[in-house]
């Protein structure tokens, strides 16, 4: 069956639909090309992948437009993120270039160690052909050209992405537009590749050319996946990010000082992109009594209704508050959603400690968060104890503040990859230092990240060559160090 897109806004179709794709030409022409790939050198990739960025700059005209009407989204926001996902391309070129990604390592003989050491010169290489699956909620930065890709790509590694059925018009388009700046580059068509179509797409993570996947969605969805890439003859690593709640802590100090700040911030935060982000905030912790109630529902009752990205994930919001509806309480709520279309309204919900356990620690993704009420340190700790991981947890506290930090922050960093001080966690930088990750069930792997610099660890290896005449050793481990790499070297 053809994938069409949807415009979300009105549920009409919008431009031609997209038939899937047979996955065996791409599968033998990404392992035919994964030889020429790894070998290039750090200006090749660096090339290829500031070509990308460029054309997808360039193209943002009629890029921009095209995700608009099968995400649903604002020009502002898919313009900013079209911007996001140039940058996070050329971020990797740079990260190919200064090349310490590589971990190179020379140690020289000791045949008096215990036990003797040969000559031992070491690096990462890629793993082979990555298939990404591509998000939904994010049409440029986690889709076809998204740091999934890019990291691959920077790795070395040949990518298949596997398109998203939410935006296929505006996948294809960009697909082409890579395919291009590939051929321009001199590099083996095979290097980039697209997939339509959700049983396509499992074909493809069965096939033992597929050495990776990485993937951005759903629990439900990932966990199949992740299942699906386990189960093979051959496992392989699944890097999925998946569900998360995102719990922030506010202090009575912290209210007291700031209130007017935290409602707005906290609205304003899990209510952005019609609440569609893996990091909004979805469960706020105030300390009983806090009375910000007044406000908070002053302030969720001007979010104007906004369109979800799928008539799908609509539905699961709208069935997700009905069952929560049935335990806790609802604070406050935006306007009515228009009856066309696949929109939602601003919904808070609330409940105290003495109420809460693990069944309400599920993500609702959409405009939708749970405020805690605890009555103290132990209470609110208790609480934390039921949390599962994910991908930040915030904290809102004051200079001084009498409440035991040092405590609450370990609890935290337990169960998240990024902890939040006096912020709030929609909004990713791309930077060196991100850590785009977190335990499961918001990842499948709490040892990587998928958004940063060092993201591109997740498509490496390392290999260690034993005894190997200078002249045969990888460029990146030779002694004249032809790539100017950083590298451990004997003192």
């Amino acid at each position: 069956m053809s994938i069409q897109g949807i415009d979300p806004r009105t549920g009409s179709p919008v431009g031609s639909a997209v038939p899937p794709t047979p996955p065996e030409p791409l599968l033998a022409a990404a392992a035919d090309a994964f030889g020429a790939f790894k070998a290039t050198t750090p200006g090749v990739r660096a090339e290829l992948l500031t070509r990308l960025a460029d054309r997808l700059d360039a193209a943002a005209g009629d890029l921009v437009p095209l995700a608009m009407a099968e995400s649903g989204l604002p020009s502002a926001r898919l313009t900013g993120e079209l911007a996001r996902t140039s940058a996070q391309l050329r971020l990797f070129a740079s990260v190919v270039t200064e090349g310490a990604y590589l971990e190179a390592i020379l140690e020289d003989a000791d045949p008096g160690a215990t036990p003797p050491r040969p000559v031992l010169a070491r690096m990462l290489e890629p793993v082979g052909p990555v298939l990404v699956y591509a998000a939904s909620n994010f049409p440029f930065a986690f889709s076809v050209l998204g740091g999934d890709t890019a990291s691959a790509l920077a790795a070395g590694a040949p990518v298949l992405v596997k398109a998203h059925g939410s935006h296929p018009g505006l996948s294809a388009a960009v697909a082409s537009l890579a395919s291009r700046a590939v051929a321009d580059t001199g590099l083996p068509a095979g290097v980039f590749g697209i997939i339509f179509g959700d049983d396509e797409g499992v074909t493809a993570l069965k096939d033992p050319r597929v050495k990776a996947a990485g993937f951005t969605g759903s629990t439900t969805g990932g966990r199949f996946l992740f299942d699906v890439a386990s189960s093979r003859p051959d496992p392989i690593p699944f890097f999925g990010e998946l569900g998360s709640i995102n719990p922030t802590v506010v202090t009575p100090a912290a209210v007291a000082a700031r209130p007017d700040e935290i409602v707005t911030g906290f609205v304003g935060s899990f209510t952005l992109g019609t609440g569609q982000f893996c990091t909004k905030p979805g469960l706020l912790f105030l300390p009983a009594g806090h009375g910000l109630g007044p406000a908070l529902q002053s302030a969720v009752a001007a979010v104007e209704p906004a369109p979800m990205l799928n008539a799908r994930i609509a539905s699961q919001l709208a069935s997700g508050l009905t069952e929560l509806s049935e335990r806790v309480s609802l604070l406050a709520s935006g306007p009515d959603a228009p009856a066309d279309g696949s929109w939602a309204s601003a919904q808070l919900f609330t409940t105290s400690t003495d109420a809460f356990d693990a069944e309400l620690t599920d993500e609702h993704f959409g405009p939708a968060a749970l405020i805690v009420e605890y009555k103290g340190e132990d209470d609110l700790f208790a609480a934390l104890s039921t949390i599962e991981g994910s991908l930040t947890a915030t904290v809102h506290g004051e200079p001084g503040d009498p409440f035991p930090l040092p405590r609450l922050l370990s609890i935290l960093a337990d169960r998240a990859g990024r902890v939040v001080w006096n912020g709030w966690p929609t909004g990713v930088a791309v930077s060196w230092a991100m850590s785009h990750g977190g335990p499961w069930p918001s990842t499948t792997n709490s040892a990587h990240t998928s958004v940063g610099a060092t993201a591109i660890r997740r498509w490496l290896r390392p290999v260690t060559f034993q005894s190997l005449p200078d002249d045969l050793l990888p460029p990146a481990l030779q002694a004249a160090n032809p790539w100017h790499i950083p590298r451990r070297e004997p003192a």
